[in-house]
């Protein structure tokens, strides 16, 4: 179980986020045309899991919207934006904000993801919902970088995580 915070509180998620050099689980999320995504349909590709509670709060909306940006820029590289907002609200964002440059994913039907990356919050006010973290994973399907962020209102550390890919 980690401790983080959310304003202040502490909170705590099911389990640690996997080890930098471990191979990075598979998972089933649900993407905006309502079929399965998996991380084996990103095989080949440098993958960054933006993950957050909501698109609907002003840090998951900025995290999104930062990853849109500069993942115009990155070779061979796709973000992952994972929440368990519906499919639905997901879509309405990125189209009333412009984003193209990422995927947007949902873990509204079950809780394969948050199992397998151990971050689904159990306590507190945000209870169900997922920790923000971003998990950086290499062609080969191996974990180079994570961050779990320790305040939950507080923005990942862009810079260190696009350093990682």
């Amino acid at each position: 179980m980690a401790e983080i915070t959310f304003k202040g509180t502490a909170i705590h998620t099911q389990g640690e986020l996997p080890t930098v050099g471990s191979s990075a689980p598979d998972f089933k999320l649900t993407a905006g045309d309502l079929s399965e995504k998996s991380l084996s349909d990103f095989k080949g590709k440098k993958v960054i899991l933006n993950i957050f509670p909501s698109v609907d709060t002003g840090t998951c909306a900025a995290s999104v919207r930062k990853f849109n940006e500069e993942a115009a820029g990155l070779e061979n590289t796709i973000v992952l934006c994972i929440s368990r907002d519906l499919p639905f609200a997901q879509g309405r964002f990125c189209a009333a904000e412009g984003i193209q440059n990422v995927v947007s994913l949902s873990e509204y039907k079950d809780n394969n993801f948050s199992e397998a990356y151990q971050l689904r919050i159990v306590d507190g006010p945000l209870a169900g919902l997922l920790s923000r973290s971003v998990v950086v994973i290499n062609e080969e399907g191996t974990v180079t970088y994570t961050e779990q962020v320790a305040e939950t209102a507080e923005e990942p550390n862009y810079e260190k995580a696009l350093a990682a890919v």
